[in-house]
């Protein structure tokens, strides 16, 4: 008889933990729902188009925030946080831009701003420039009215001046100091100079994060890189006279492009015909071509171990001139390292009217040519 009751027992208890279960089971979206707001903290996108934070409203008030629409089914708030001049953040997906942005700041002065980490798990930062138009560099190339100086990481960045709109840069935090923004911008210049930053903070382990040595980093099958002040300009160019941007001096950098699996080489070409003008590229360099190995001794792109389209190796991995050959390289990681000197001037060098490179890269399918890869 005891053990009959026991029995009874046990199938009772059982029966109010299942129960149990299946009520919380019900409830579990909710309740998930208003985790994710409380904990996990995931990207969102505000009304306005730009990434935010799933916060509870308290909480982003409390982050100084503002939201931008609702996310985790309505429970929580899009979180956008937005700095200037001034302030800081360790918070994930801040924009930091210019007092009053998008309008112009036309005066001369300072503004820093600080990015310190989320965490003890994050290791690096991705900025993006979604508005970054400074001052065009003097006739060698030098940031001397308006500059970008970026200060604190474990790596150099180089100074920035003129236009770099949708150029990204990705940057290790060293140790836990913080990362400093540092805009000048030079009082008398009767142009308009905007900047609006975002930062992305990247964990230690996540499998976005940009590897040693890459200031930039692609990871689609094929794009588009340009050199720092790329492209149109409204601005005068001091060593020509002339509309437009300006290669920029005293640069060192590596862009990578993240391998895709069945994927075993990569392909470099131009944009256009005069996309691509990097050292040598005065009058005596005719007909416009490229150049290779000694003599690119001053600015130059490094392909490494390049070949041409029909299998012939390149005389060299530095290639510079007024013309890019379309190149292919099979050695990993896939990277394109750029380098200019000190000065731009045709005074110590024909590189007075160099303006930097555009060029397009797409990774090639594992194929029966792979014997030649290094």
């Amino acid at each position: 008889m005891d053990h009959i009751i026991r029995n009874i027992l046990v199938f009772i208890m059982f029966a109010i933990i299942q129960n149990s279960a299946r009520i919380t089971n019900e409830r579990g979206p909710k309740w998930f729902g208003i985790g994710i707001v409380r904990i996990a903290n995931s990207v969102c996108t505000g009304l306005n188009g730009l990434e935010g934070t799933c916060y509870t409203r308290l909480q982003c008030r409390r982050a100084d925030g503002f939201s931008s629409g609702g996310c985790a089914q309505n429970i929580g708030s899009c979180c956008v946080i937005q700095r200037t001049c001034g302030e800081q953040s360790s918070l994930n997906n801040t924009y930091f831009s210019n007092i009053n942005f998008p309008t112009s700041v036309t005066s001369g002065g300072r503004c820093v701003m600080t990015v310190q980490k989320c965490n003890a798990d994050i290791c690096q930062i991705r900025i993006d420039f979604l508005s970054s138009t400074l001052a065009q560099p003097n006739a060698i190339g030098v940031c001397n009215s308006d500059s970008l100086v970026i200060t604190g990481g474990a790596g150099p960045v180089p100074v920035l001046c003129g236009d770099n709109t949708g150029q990204h840069i990705y940057l290790d935090f060293n140790g836990n100091s913080s990362i400093d923004l540092i805009t000048s911008t030079l009082d008398g210049l009767n142009i308009g100079r905007n900047w609006n930053y975002k930062v992305t903070q990247i964990a230690c382990s996540c499998p976005t994060r940009a590897p040693a040595g890459c200031l930039m980093y692609y990871t689609a099958l094929s794009g588009t890189v340009t050199s720092f002040n790329y492209g149109a300009s409204t601005a005068i160019n001091p060593a020509t006279n002339l509309l437009g941007t300006r290669e920029l001096v005293n640069e060192n950098y590596g862009i990578c492009v993240a391998m895709s699996p069945g994927y075993c080489s990569i392909e470099w070409s131009a944009c256009s015909d005069s996309s691509f003008i990097v050292s040598d590229n005065d009058a005596a360099l005719n007909p416009p071509r490229p150049l290779f190995g000694e003599d690119c001794d001053a600015d130059f792109v490094v392909i490494p171990n390049p070949f041409f389209p029909n299998g012939t190796a390149a005389p060299s991995d530095r290639i510079c001139g007024n013309r890019f050959p379309t190149v292919i390289t099979y050695s990993k990681p896939f990277v394109l390292t750029v380098v200019t000197n000190g000065n731009e001037t045709s005074t110590l060098g024909p590189d007075v009217g160099n303006v930097g490179f555009c060029l397009n890269y797409r990774q090639r399918l594992c194929t029966a040519d792979t014997a030649i890869m290094r």
